[in-house]
């Protein structure tokens, strides 16, 4: 429940010094009148309607039915007597807050039909206070009809972005989810089966180790052959689970690219063959890192990448037509290049660096091939 001092602030979506005159010009036209009986009956009609536009707020059910009621009918007097039509805007924001679509529809109706026939009918009288004011009216008798359905839609379209907001985060959460149970199934299939054999060879080499020497001996060496096949396994899966194919940040360049408006041109296949998954991930950390450069500080209408495989090695080149770059060492070090040069090492890599009409930076990774048997059998 809202406090009674945030009713006509937090809700109204409109500035709140605007809402301010709405509430002192009713004062104004009737003051203006030349009967004390209906000042007085002015008067408390303002604060009757005020006192119901509070309570329609803090109210549910029928009840907001009945204070919003009232508040038409007030509309409608106000309009009549003193040619005060703005308590028709209060109503058409207050109906727009109401999320039931066939209460919406029933007071949007109500609210619409007595608002155009009450200000006809004053029309036809040629009240002087309301004719004075006719393009204020002609603008109000319009937010009546928009008002309502805009902030109907803009409230809608805020709760549909929070349950979307909502879903994306369960969404992650059973992602998160799956993916812990996934490695700890992998964990298990890897390591279950190939622990539980080094545990019973062990036993067996205890046991062989005062009776048969040779033979304890023969299973201790089983011992760690399963134990290097295990951990070799334990590390491509978390190589695999860690890694991003070039493609993939390929697809991710090209998007960034896009946005800042740098036309993206590749040369080459991303799909990779013979290249590690760890040279591959460590590849795409720095193309990643070298395109973001390109981005935020070459000014570069172009943005062109090229995938050169060979027997030995694979060279990527980034090359873009931007303003070049400073050979200062902090430069570098702002750019994250020298970061890139750490990654490259790792995996037996290098970096050059080119200035000269724009920057091109190419990137040398080794490729490495083994026989499926031979990686098994160490």
């Amino acid at each position: 429940m809202q406090k009674w001092y945030q009713i006509f602030h937090k809700n109204t979506g409109l500035s709140p010094y605007i809402w301010v005159v709405f509430y002192i010009l009713p004062f104004y036209f009737i003051f203006r009148s030349s009967s004390t009986f209906e000042v007085v009956i002015g008067i408390v009609m303002i604060v009757v309607f005020f006192i119901c536009y509070a309570m329609s707020f803090l109210s549910k059910g029928w009840l907001m039915y009945f204070w919003t009621g009232v508040q038409v009918v007030i509309s409608i007097t106000m309009t009549l007597l003193f040619g005060y039509v703005y308590f028709a805007l209060f109503l058409a924001f207050f109906i727009g807050n109401i999320q039931h679509k066939v209460g919406f529809i029933t007071l949007y109706s109500i609210h619409l039909i007595t608002t155009l026939v009450t200000v006809n009918l004053v029309f036809v009288k040629q009240n002087p206070v309301f004719m004075s004011q006719l393009p204020f009216v002609l603008v109000s008798t319009i937010a009546v009809i928009l008002l309502p359905v805009t902030t109907h839609d803009r409230i809608k379209r805020d709760r549909l972005e929070e349950q979307l907001e909502d879903a994306n985060k369960r969404i992650s959460e059973l992602v998160k989810l799956e993916e812990r149970q996934r490695i700890a199934r992998d964990l298990h299939d890897t390591l279950g089966q190939k622990l539980s054999l080094i545990g019973l060879k062990s036993d067996l080499a205890g046991k062989l180790i005062s009776k048969n020497p040779a033979q304890a001996q023969l299973e201790m060496n089983e011992v760690r052959q399963t134990a290097r096949i295990a951990l070799k396994e334990v590390r491509d899966m978390v190589t695999e689970m860690r890694g991003t194919k070039l493609e993939d940040e390929i697809f991710r360049v090209e998007q960034i690219c896009k946005a800042a408006e740098i036309q993206f041109i590749l040369d080459g296949d991303p799909k990779l063959v013979d290249t590690s998954l760890m040279a591959e991930n460590v590849l795409s950390m720095c193309l990643k890192e070298a395109v973001t450069n390109v981005v935020k500080h070459s000014s570069a209408s172009t943005c062109r990448i090229s995938i050169e495989p060979s027997r030995t090695e694979l060279v990527v080149r980034v090359k873009d037509d931007g303003n070049g770059m400073l050979n200062e060492t902090a430069s570098l070090r702002g750019n994250g290049l020298r970061g890139m040069k750490e990654r490259l090492e790792f995996v037996n890599g290098s970096m050059e660096i080119a200035s000269n009409q724009g920057t091109m930076i190419v990137i040398k990774v080794p490729n490495v091939f083994k026989p499926p048997e031979k990686e098994a059998g160490i």
